[in-house]
């Protein structure tokens, strides 16, 4: 697993221009006039974002969304593994494969899905969207170029977006993680109060705090690579654990993903005011 915001999609977003079979170089984007459509996800959200005549005047924020992992990322363990730096002084893969639901629903079939309906919604709003990556067929990138990716857009948030996959009984719920204690002016009150903003908005669209990560849907951390090399507001959603029966079932079906996408959205738009 293991957010200014960077969301990468279309019409208005912009994503790391690539071949379609690999992943983009960091730092280099493409501006696409309909947002590019999952491959591997069950169902996909709309086919393109809504026609220029219809959005808002642009507001000059980016926000840079991180869907986590990729759908080559198994395919491709050499790649994934090598190390890279982390910050702090370490290293670590330089990707993972993500987790899935029980029933076989992969995670960065969801971060994909999610991601681009987020990216969707903001770009209606007139915020400049920036994907990490470009489809859900790819490898990588890897944790310190997704977070390069957001360094470069100067974006006013990243967020990036995943799912767990704890097997311990009962547990359930969404958290928000940060960089802490922070490693620059960034990291500090302006990451904690996006992933405030992050934890309140979902919050208040129904969806339940963790019970086994994190203190009231918080969760400070040391070890997450893109956070750590992050010089703009970032976070990380965890929305929720794929091995938890209803919490898979929201994530595997259209309609929840939609929900996970209108709140996350709404709670950009909303830290983006502030």
């Amino acid at each position: 697993m293991a957010i200014g915001l960077v969301l990468f999609t279309a019409c208005g977003v912009e994503t790391p221009a690539a071949p379609p079979s690999a992943p983009a170089p960091p730092g280099t984007t493409t501006v696409l006039t309909t947002l590019p459509q999952p491959s591997s996800a069950p169902s996909a959200p709309p086919s393109s974002a809504p026609p220029s005549s219809t959005q808002q005047p642009k507001t000059g924020k980016v926000v840079v969304l991180d869907p986590g992992h990729n759908g080559g990322n198994a395919g491709k363990p050499g790649e994934i593994n090598k190390q890279v730096p982390a910050g702090r002084g370490k290293k670590k893969p330089c990707n993972t494969t993500g987790t899935a639901t029980n029933s076989g629903y992969p995670e960065h079939a969801f971060t994909w899905d999610v991601s681009q309906r987020i990216a969707q919604a903001l770009t209606a709003k007139g915020v400049r969207v920036v994907l990490t990556r470009q489809n859900d067929t790819g490898v990588g990138p890897c944790v310190d170029e997704r977070a390069a990716i957001g360094n470069d857009a100067q974006a006013d948030a990243v967020v990036s977006i995943h799912a767990d996959g704890s097997n311990s009984d009962g547990a359930h719920g969404f958290h928000v993680a940060y960089s802490a204690p922070p490693l620059n002016a960034q990291q500090g009150e302006p990451s904690t109060r996006l992933a405030t903003a992050l934890r309140d908005g979902i919050r208040a669209g129904g969806f339940p705090t963790s019970t086994y990560l994190g203190t009231n849907g918080l969760a400070p951390r040391a070890d997450l690579g893109g956070l750590n090399l992050s010089t703009r507001p970032a976070a990380l959603v965890e929305c929720g654990n794929m091995r938890n029966a209803a919490e898979a079932a929201a994530m595997s079906s259209e309609e929840g993903r939609q929900q996970y996408a209108a709140v996350i959205a709404k709670a950009i738009a909303d830290y983006l005011k502030g």
